[in-house]
């Protein structure tokens, strides 16, 4: 399907692989001017130069709000106001619960769900003071994933923190709903992602896979309409939903 998002400012956080620099690419092909942010900028200015002048290379840490913030005045200096967000940054740090350290518990929690927030306010403060309740033309996606209704173990402090997506997503909708900002949430199921590392890879990955109804990963695209068409202006009716795209994998 194809959506038009020619005129539209796009954020996209995690951008320097996997999911967030495919979907830079996708939203520059629909015709927005996209900031692509993460933490690793050589891998962002990297494809931004392959993208051309409508792609922006920002280095940004979701969990410090000076950064958001920073990366935010960069993006409006470049392009204008960020009316369209997709908060993808995400991280995993597997293990048994009896085993995973501290530090990995805080990074997991920190950039899954405080990103998310941090993201999402820095967006509406900027959109709100903009005058986005005339428009309507706010738009926010959450990644999160179908580990969020879930239960299985080595990943608990993932999951949870993708449950708390989701429900973030309902609440920020509801608080925004009169402010002329959509929220929506996409819970992918899996996909092979640098994310992922080489689990899909040995016996146990290949097992997992077999146990899907379909026994296959879902293709890097299979986000693509669902999301294009969250952060376009035919979405205008659409916020808090929480849309499950796995393939039938969590059925």
């Amino acid at each position: 399907m194809a959506f038009d998002l020619s005129g539209r400012v796009a954020l996209i956080t995690g951008g320097s692989s996997g999911l967030g620099a495919h979907f830079a690419e996708r939203f520059v092909a629909a015709g927005a001017r996209v900031a692509i942010a993460a933490r690793r900028v050589d891998r962002v200015a990297a494809l931004a130069e392959r993208l051309g002048d409508a792609a922006l290379p920002l280095a940004m840490d979701v969990t410090d709000e000076a950064s958001v913030r920073a990366a935010f005045d960069q993006a409006e200096g470049a392009f204008g106001t960020v009316d369209t967000v997709i908060a993808n940054a995400g991280q995993s740090n597997a293990g048994r619960a009896t085993d995973v350290d501290l530090a990995a518990l805080r990074a997991t929690i920190d950039v899954n769900f405080l990103g998310v927030f941090l993201t999402a306010r820095e967006a509406a403060r900027r959109l709100i003071a903009a005058g986005v309740r005339e428009t309507g033309r706010g738009r926010m996606v959450l990644i999160g994933s179908i580990t969020a209704h879930q239960t299985a173990t080595g990943d608990s402090a993932y999951a949870a923190s993708k449950a708390a997506v989701a429900h973030l997503g309902r609440n920020l909708a509801r608080e925004w709903v009169r402010a002329g900002i959509n929220v929506n949430v996409i819970q992918p199921g899996y996909i092979q992602t640098e994310i992922n590392g080489d689990w899909f890879e040995t016996d146990g990955g290949r097992a997992q896979i077999a146990g899907f109804h379909r026994r296959r990963l879902l293709p890097i695209d299979a986000l693509d309409d669902v999301l294009l068409y969250f952060a376009s202006d035919a979405s205008a009716h659409v916020t808090g939903s929480v849309i499950d795209l796995d393939d039938g994998q969590s059925l």
